[in-house]
């Protein structure tokens, strides 16, 4: 008889076929998984070539996170003899597997190539565990056919509730922190989608402010000092948006503001992140007087300053960091504050090409 490998497992059936859910000790990750030889055709492999990129992001994930890092199953297919031993219970009992047989991953193989990373950095990894469903083999048809069900009809999750729930990111916490207690923005933020709908009676999405922030930040250290400057940051720029305001007040129509001002657009909410960065770099201005030069800006869609800046000639909104830029600086201005070296140069290419023009 052949020498094999014995886990404990649960076996379970889908789509009329059994499978099997073992807890594997990472230290027999590189046994049971040996790599697909690199020559291999995409046409011949059961799954799609790493991403070497991506392996490395995976491995200092867990190496970060030691006490709380956690990983989904992964899924392979066993091609050899295997043979499932039932205890007492049914489904419960010890699947054997050939030490000869082939094991393809169907679904986690970045997984895989980042714990071997991370085991290689820290040894005590070794007995840890992660579950793999094991289904049989089925040819190579059947377990790309296998790779494409899984991943193809797996959603990929927003990045607005990403944000939401991620507890790591101290700027997401904040984000989260901000808007929450700040009354306007928690009523018209929607905290799970990336997109909102023509007709959502959302204006922001998380994502937008936590992508403002990041900008607000720029690469300093986050602190639980940021949370009190983006809390008040913010604060006035809410009170000082005369149609965000006119809003709570009733006296504009969230149609009305959508179709004919830009202040709700993320173009302009991603400035207004470099507007934030001007005052948290420069302490010495006065944050409070200053954003009540908001209330003097012209916001609507066909202002002049806007155009070509966050607006096509076709009226459809700009989007990139180009955009964004351009946008900031005519609010800069416009509150009288300095623009930096890039964003002077930036400033004086926009007027010379349009002069051009």
């Amino acid at each position: 008889m052949d020498f094999v490998y014995r886990f404990p497992v649960v076996r379970g059936i889908q789509a009329k076929r059994e499978y099997y859910i073992a807890m594997v000790p990472l230290k027999m990750i590189p046994k049971l998984f040996p790599p697909e030889e690199e020559y291999v055709p995409p046409e011949f492999r059961a799954q799609r070539k790493l991403n070497e990129v991506r392996i490395p992001v995976i491995s200092r994930y867990i190496l970060e996170n030691r006490e709380n890092y956690v990983f989904s199953a992964l899924a392979a297919s066993i091609d050899g003899y295997f043979k499932f031993c039932p205890s007492e219970f049914p489904d419960v009992g010890v699947l054997e597997i050939s030490m000869d047989a082939k094991i393809l991953i169907n679904d986690g193989q970045h997984r895989k190539a980042a714990i071997l990373e991370a085991i290689s950095e820290d040894e005590s990894l070794l007995n840890e565990t992660i579950s793999v469903v094991f289904f049989e083999d089925q040819g190579l048809a059947r377990s790309q056919q296998m790779f494409t069900d899984l991943n193809k009809h797996a959603v990929k999750t927003s990045n607005s509730i990403a944000e939401l729930y991620d507890s790591r990111d101290e700027l997401a916490v904040y984000t989260r922190s901000v808007v929450s207690k700040i009354k306007f923005l928690n009523s018209y933020t929607d905290k799970e989608k990336d997109i909102l709908g023509k007709y959502s009676s959302n204006l922001f999405t998380l994502n937008t402010f936590y992508v403002a922030n990041k900008k607000i930040v720029s690469g300093k250290m986050v602190t639980g000092d940021t949370e009190s400057f983006l809390l008040r940051y913010w604060e006035n720029v809410v009170k000082n948006i005369v149609q965000w305001n006119e809003l709570e007040n009733k006296e504009i129509s969230k149609v009305d503001l959508r179709e004919n001002y830009i202040v709700t657009q993320a173009i302009v909410i991603q400035a207004l992140g470099r507007i934030g960065n001007a005052f948290l770099s420069h302490p010495e201005y006065d944050m409070e007087k200053t954003l009540y030069g908001l209330k003097k800006i012209d916001w609507k869609r066909n202002a002049e300053c806007w155009q070509l800046r966050a607006i096509k000639a076709n009226g459809r909104m700009i989007s990139g960091e180009t955009a964004v830029l351009l946008t900031a600086n005519v609010i800069k201005q416009e509150l009288g504050l300095p623009l930096n070296t890039d964003e002077a140069e930036r400033e004086e290419k926009f007027l010379r090409d349009n002069r051009l023009k």
